[in-house]
């Protein structure tokens, strides 16, 4: 149990937290729930770091460290659409968004049965940075608006941003599975 591990490990564990505090009547639940997502995407790039620096990368690492932060943005944007903070034509980003997870997911599970990696990309970085931020501001959403009345429009600025990013990305890993199944056919 290395400490990169149990950082993932934290992240998944913080999505019941983070799913209560939409249950949690008042602004204070909203943000409780930004702060917690905001642990769990500093987390995510401390354990990197971390396991990178110590050299303390691990299977189990590799493995659940996608999946981690894949559950996590999930459980954020399924809750921001059932309370209508993420609502009529902005569901479309979240939708955008989590159909190129799983659509990255299987190619990388499909690609590594031939041996194929998918390196990400720098373009794929910024895509994430981006979708974090925007859910942080919508997680505050109408707590946030409280302060800065444009907390929530700029998440969902944002997020759009993301889902657009999320396309050309996803794009480019489908394209790149593709040669290597039809370079293997040919």
């Amino acid at each position: 149990m290395s400490l990169p591990n149990a950082l993932t490990y934290g992240r998944i564990l913080a999505i019941p937290a983070l799913v209560a505090c939409f249950f949690v009547t008042g602004d204070w639940g909203r943000w409780a729930a930004m702060w917690i997502f905001i642990a769990a995407g500093v987390s995510d790039f401390l354990d990197g770091y971390l396991a990178r620096a110590w050299q303390q990368q691990s299977k189990i690492g590799r493995m659940l460290d996608p999946v981690a932060d894949k559950l996590i943005v999930s459980a954020a944007l399924m809750m921001l659409a059932a309370d209508g903070t993420i609502a009529g034509w902005s569901l479309w980003a979240g939708v955008i968004i989590l159909c190129r997870e799983i659509l990255v997911s299987g190619l990388r599970e499909f690609l590594g049965t031939l041996n194929v990696g998918m390196p990400v990309t720098r373009l794929t970085k910024l895509k994430t940075v981006l979708q974090m931020v925007a859910i942080g501001f919508l997680l505050a959403g109408s707590a946030g608006d409280k302060v800065w009345p444009y907390t929530t429009q700029f998440g969902l600025t944002l997020l759009w941003i993301a889902a657009i990013l999320t396309l050309y990305t996803g794009w480019d890993y489908l394209k790149a599975a593709f040669r290597h199944v039809t370079s293997d056919e040919g």
